[in-house]
Parts: structure tokens; sequence; C-alpha cells
């Protein structure tokens, strides 16, 4: 993360210039391990595959996208602290170990973090979740109604472009509608023509819904973030942090970086925050279904 937030712009001094009083994001994705990166700030887990209580999370995507959007960085000495570090967690366990899923229970997710907003007063919706074309188009259609609907109660809902590029029309289902903000990976050039790299593999718009998709990119290859293995040795942790790829670690990016602008400027809508973000966008020439509006860019952003 260290590496992210200096290619995104987001230096120690911007964060602070927000204040401390962060925002509530949601996030509906493999639940959410014990991290103290993650301190006090994970106010609400609800577990809609196995029913428990506790958090947990038997897969470890879900506490790296969490890292990635608001971990503190305390076991690195900052070094891997996520976008937004003050901001507040409410995390709907909606997967599986294996990152598999029921669409109902993504559907019962994203009613509960409606039924919760205005109590906890939820701004972003995280989902970094990607669906292939296989799911039933009645019931995938029910899933972009409810995200659709979210938008409309104001939540700046963050979705990944999937992983299943680089084909045109090549988007996760979710991250296809119109209202929400796609978010697809690009380095911007940072590893060279390395093979491997989260952009070759990162879905391509347009989608049925919107001829401009994705909205924006962002760093999604070797990201490293909060481990769910994390162990504690005595006074020191083992395996705190690991690498992973993918749009669902380019979502949380976004994710955080709308939590930053919502902190420092809370009477935004969830409509401006969608036009700051693309309006400060960084152009990478590459082409629309690419790159959408360019890199994010928390430095042009929080100006």
């Amino acid at each position: 993360m260290l590496r992210v937030r200096w290619q995104v712009g987001c230096s120690d001094e911007l964060v602070e210039s927000c204040g401390k009083e962060g925002i509530t994001v949601a996030m509906l994705d493999t639940g959410v391990a014990f991290h103290p990166d993650f301190d006090h700030r994970i106010i609400d887990f609800k577990d809609f595959v196995n029913g428990k209580s506790k958090l947990y999370d038997d897969s470890g995507h879900g506490t790296h996208v969490a890292g990635c959007i608001c971990g503190s960085g305390v076991v690195s000495n900052g070094r891997y602290k996520g976008i937004a570090p003050y901001s507040r967690l409410i995390v709907g366990k909606v997967l599986d170990y294996k990152g598999d899923g029921l669409i109902e229970n993504m559907a019962r997710g994203i009613e509960w973090v409606l039924e919760r907003k205005a109590e906890l007063d939820i701004r972003v919706l995280n989902i970094s979740i990607g669906m292939g074309e296989k799911a039933e188009e009645e019931r995938i259609n029910r899933l972009i109604s409810l995200v659709e609907r979210a938008w409309g109660e104001g939540l700046v809902v963050v979705c990944a472009a999937g992983n299943m590029g680089p084909e045109p029309m090549s988007l996760s289902p979710l991250g296809a509608s119109r209202q929400v903000i796609t978010v697809g990976c690009h380095e911007g050039g940072y590893f060279g023509n390395r093979d491997h790299l989260c952009e070759n593999y990162s879905g391509r718009g347009p989608s049925p819904y919107a001829m401009k998709k994705p909205d924006l990119v962002a760093p999604g290859t070797d990201i490293i973030s909060c481990n769910a293995g994390i162990a504690r040795r005595g006074r020191y942790y083992r395996n705190a942090y690991v690498a992973k790829s993918g749009t669902s670690m380019a979502t949380p990016i976004v994710s955080g970086a709308a939590a930053l602008l919502l902190q420092k400027y809370p009477f935004y809508t969830n409509a401006q925050v969608k036009q700051k973000l693309q309006y400060t966008a960084m152009d990478l020439n590459e082409p629309w279904n690419k790159q959408g509006w360019g890199m994010v860019r928390i430095d042009r952003l929080l100006k």
C-alpha cells in the first residue's frame, strides 16, 4: 500500500488535512478477521453464509480489501496503511471460504446495509466482487436494481470491473450498472511490460447499460494489505500482511478516496463524489473501455 498511496497521490499530509472524524464504509465480501490495523473501527458484522456472530474471514479476501480501505498500518509503522485510515467499517460476509456465494446472500447483504444506513451514517458501499455471466438473468437484474436503489438512497456504491477481460463487454454485471462507480485495474506503467499485470485481465467496457465504462482505474497488481492469517508471537506479529492482485484490490482504493472526500466535505452527494473522482482522474492515454476517466488521483481530488 505504500507504493499504491504514492501512485495515487495520497500523502499522510493530505489524509490528516481531512480531519480525524472518519466516515462509515460498508463492505460486502468474505468477512473480516481481527487485525490490529482495524483498531476498534469495525462497528458491525453480519454473516449471511454461516450465521456466525463473531468477526472472521475464512478466505482472506475481505480482510485484504478492508485493509486497502482503512487499515491504520499500525503493525507496519504506517507502511501498509489504507487510503482512509480513520474510516469505520461495517462488514457483511456474503461469500464463502472459496470466494463463492449465492446471489440471494448478496441481495440480503445489500438490504442489510440499507437497513443500517441511517443509524450508522453509512456513506460508501464497497463491492469487490466479480460475477460471471452464468448467473440467472432475473436474479442478476434483482441485484442490479438493489445496487441502484442503494445509489438512489445516497450511498456512493463502488463496484469491481471484474477479472474477465480483456475482451470488450467483459465487465462484471454489477459493475456494468450506469449509476455505480466501476473500477478497473491499471498500474500506470509502474511495472513496465511485466507479465501478469492486473490491467491485462481487468474487465472492459462498454456495458449493456452505459457506453462509458469503467469509470476509473486504480492499481491492482501485488497490493500488500492486511492478512487474515496474522499470528501473534509475544510482542510481535507474524504474517501481518499479504500481496493480492485483481480488480478487487483496485476497488477499495477508490472507495477509500471517496471516504476521504466525504470526510473533508461531508455535505457532498454521491453524484458530486462520482463527478469529482472522474474529473480529477489522470488520463493514462488508454482506450476508454480500459481506463474510463483514468487513474484516481487523491491529491487532485482533495484540492
